[in-house]
């Protein structure tokens, strides 16, 4: 189970958090991390949340995690100067106190940014109250360790947040030293300026006065409280990232070629495009607007139109000469359906972002050997006892439902109860025969997992495996079994292959000799949990039907290449997408003792209440005989 220093993922917060960064920050493209502060990059396309919020409680962890949001997608995307951030960092880089600088300078312009938004969006008040309490209580403690480990400028850093925030105008510090008290006097006047500034530039100007103030016996801070809040700083040319986000860059290229004007073929006619009945009441007309980013620059218009700038409306004058060409032979061109698909290329989100690099990698079962034949069939005694419990179940059930007679009709065959002609205003007297029933009318997908985590529970697995292939055959119910893993030692940067090993399927699941097949389920490597739920759910979705089951065996820990944050979420988003095309997915935990807290949690943020939990993999048909048969009940 995967952990982000011990702290839980909740997957639904998770999908919210990105849910407010899209929306708020316009842009599609940018994703929501955990990170070990709150900024905002736009070259890696993301935003970022403090984990500092994980180890509150719930209610104050959602406020704190939106507040470095807002602070983020509304404030530091549209307000911040870029430019004025960028003249500071070169200032304070070459000081003596360049780490306390820049996060004084981190948390003087989140205030700034935060009234800013308070204003603009009332409804954020919430949130932001919160997260002035928790820091409150947070730098009243840090500043108490600070004054005993003797940490100069990280005590008068604590004054200064709770100097900012209080209640009264000359609040009291028990414990704090003198020193760092006349030196917060000091400085007092430009810290409570902060609320004063308009800009960035301006909080900039206040920290470097306060720098400035500061007497040369302080070392650098040691703690980390606020990082930057824009990463790769240096990369943008705008004054916002809004405007950085939005540009249109010049030509790729400065190349220009002369031409002849002379040998140039071209006529100088307008061909006007206006008509009367396409004039605007208001005489502001509406014209094509195009614009080139890459090529050659040429002098081929000559001066037949004017000089224009980017994003001006102009009519465009075509000109230009046409020939027959030379090139109609295509016979050396590879078809369609020939042409290689490199990793990485045309598969964006086709099996979620998370896995845009991922490869599917189907491995087809091989003949079973004798010693597979043999193991399966000691397999099948074992499981005989409850595979003979479920199919009398199952049987009866299909009996009653057959001869059972439906009754309270409105026609039909007349009943000899006739009581409700007199009671009821329209009595259902009659009664009809069922006819013998169908059969049953579901689908399974088995899909386990094969990563290198499940040795020492792979073979304990396959015997619960064993049993729901037996049952399901038994009611010549179609399903398939695979095995699914990633390969990590051909993992690169842009091409992740995912094997899917095909033990049964819908095919072949019912023939007779193909159960020993299961015995080549084996321990292999990574397991991207969410990719295969997503190829599983594909083919099954494809299916006839009426009923669909995906169950996915698993010890519960996706793990695979850049699949370590993101593992959990993508997954959940996988069982969501497939229970929204009608599929009812199921998430077996395998443990290898008792199931502690922190494993139910992750299957409930994966699976939601559709869930078991399985304390020892010797337990398995205890587990899967009562699941099926409360599966089979539900299709009858």
């Amino acid at each position: 189970m995967y952990r982000f220093h011990d702290s839980k993922v909740d997957t639904n917060l998770f999908r919210q958090l990105q849910d407010l960064t899209t929306v708020l920050s316009s842009n599609p493209e940018l994703l929501f991390e955990y990170s070990f502060g709150s900024y905002i990059d736009l070259l890696d396309g993301k935003v970022t949340a403090s984990r500092t919020w994980d180890t509150t409680s719930p209610n104050v962890k959602v406020a704190g995690l939106k507040s470095d949001v807002f602070l983020r997608t509304i404030g530091s995307f549209r307000y911040s100067d870029i430019q004025a951030m960028k003249e500071f960092l070169h200032t304070v880089n070459e000081s003596s106190l360049p780490k306390f600088a820049s996060q004084l300078f981190a948390l003087f312009e989140d205030i700034r940014l935060e009234e800013k938004i308070k204003q603009e969006r009332p409804g954020t008040k919430h949130v932001f109250t919160v997260r002035k309490n928790y820091y409150k209580h947070k730098f009243e403690n840090e500043r108490a360790a600070h004054v005993t480990r003797g940490l100069a400028l990280d005590e008068l850093f604590c004054l200064i947040y709770l100097t900012l925030q209080s209640n009264s105008p000359d609040p009291n510090f028990p414990r704090a030293s003198q020193s760092q008290l006349e030196q917060l006097n000091k400085v007092k006047p430009l810290i409570y300026s902060v609320y004063e500034a308009r800009s960035t530039q301006a909080v900039s100007g206040i920290v470097e006065q306060i720098v400035s103030r500061l007497h040369e016996g302080y070392v650098d801070t040691i703690h980390d409280y606020f990082v930057f809040p824009i990463h790769h700083i240096d990369k943008y040319t705008k004054n916002t990232l809004f405007d950085e986000l939005t540009r249109t860059d010049e030509l790729a290229n400065e190349d220009s070629e002369e031409l002849d004007e002379e040998k140039n073929e071209y006529m100088d006619e307008q061909f006007s495009t206006w008509h009367r009945e396409n004039e605007n009441s208001d005489r502001q007309q509406t014209f094509l607007q195009f614009e080139l980013e890459v090529g050659t620059k040429t002098n081929i218009m000559g001066n037949g139109a004017r000089e224009t700038e980017d994003g001006d409306q102009a009519m465009g004058t075509i000109q230009g000469s046409s020939g027959q060409t030379k090139n109609k032979d295509y016979s050396d061109l590879d078809t369609l359906d020939k042409q290689e698909i490199k990793p990485g290329s045309g598969r964006d989100a086709i099996y979620g972002e998370a896995n845009k690099n991922a490869v599917k990698c189907v491995k087809q079962s091989s003949p079973p050997s004798q010693a597979d034949i043999n193991v399966y069939l000691d397999f099948v005694k074992d499981i005989e006892n409850y595979k003979r419990k479920l199919s009398t179940i199952i049987t009866k059930t299909l009996e009653h439902k057959k001869n059972a007679a439906r009754k309270d009709l409105m026609i039909g065959r007349l009943s000899k109860k006739l009581l409700p002609m007199v009671l009821d205003e329209k009595p259902r007297i009659f009664y009809k025969k069922n006819q013998e029933s169908k059969e049953l009318d579901a689908a399974f997908t088995l899909l386990v997992d094969c990563s290198a985590s499940m040795h020492g529970k792979m073979e304990e697995t396959k015997r619960g495996i064993v049993l729901f292939h037996e049952v399901l055959k038994s009611f010549q119910i179609p399903h398939s079994i695979m095995g699914f893993w990633e390969d990590a030692m051909e993992v690169t940067d842009h091409y992740q292959p995912n094997y899917l090993h095909i033990i049964h399927s819908f095919s072949d699941s019912l023939y007779q000799n193909n159960g020993p097949k299961i015995m080549q389920l084996e321990p292999q490597e990574d397991n991207r949990d969410g990719f295969s739920i997503r190829v599983a759910a594909e083919q099954l979705e494809a299916r006839r039907e009426k009923h669909k089951f995906l169950l996915v065996f698993s010890d519960g820990e996706p793990a695979a290449a850049n699949y370590n944050q993101n593992g959990i979420v993508d997954t959940n988003l996988a069982v969501l997408e497939a229970r929204k095309k009608g599929m009812e997915v199921i998430g077996t935990f395998l443990a290898d003792g008792e199931v502690d807290e922190l494993a139910d949690k992750l299957m409930q943020n994966i699976y939601g209440k559709h869930r078991i939990l399985v304390p020892s993999v010797s337990e398995l048909p205890d587990h899967f005989a009562p699941l099926l048969k409360k599966l089979l009940l539900k299709v009858i």
